[in-house]
């Protein structure tokens, strides 16, 4: 047997320097990129416990997936406050599809339909519930 054997095998890293930290705009980066995370955590935090995000879409064959598929990124009074033409919706829907909102194709028409004729230019402007605390006082 040879004495190869018996000796620690040798690593391919053995006598290499390991690149130094990065410096500059890499480091500014990172750093920007930690903030803009802390800040959407405590942004998240920010938010009212009693608000439902979801009840306020109307009643209607697609409201279930409208729901699913807008306030998987967004609340609903993004929608809500939308007043859109059936062209503009179309194009809408079309644009989230593309940005990972998840729309069974066979229900791309009927959730067109149900934001153009829910989320209008003709109906009325949205209103949000004011909720206690929620603006600043009157003094």
């Amino acid at each position: 047997m040879s004495l190869n054997v018996l000796r620690k095998p040798s690593s391919s890293f053995e006598g290499t320097r390991l690149p130094a930290p990065p410096r500059g705009p890499v480091k500014l980066t990172t750093a920007l990129a930690v903030a803009v995370l802390a800040l959407a955590a405590w942004a998240q935090a920010q938010k009212p416990a009693g608000v439902n995000v979801t009840a306020d879409l109307p009643a209607g064959a697609m409201q279930a997936k409208a729901t699913t598929a807008c306030t998987e990124c967004h609340e609903a009074r993004i929608i809500l406050q939308q007043r859109l033409s059936k062209a503009a919706w179309t194009k809408e829907v079309d644009k989230m599809t593309k940005w990972g909102a998840v729309v069974d194709p066979a229900d791309r028409d009927a959730l067109i339909d149900y934001l153009s004729t829910n989320f209008s230019p003709d109906k009325p402007a949205y209103d949000p519930q004011r909720t206690a605390g929620a603006g600043k006082s009157s003094k």
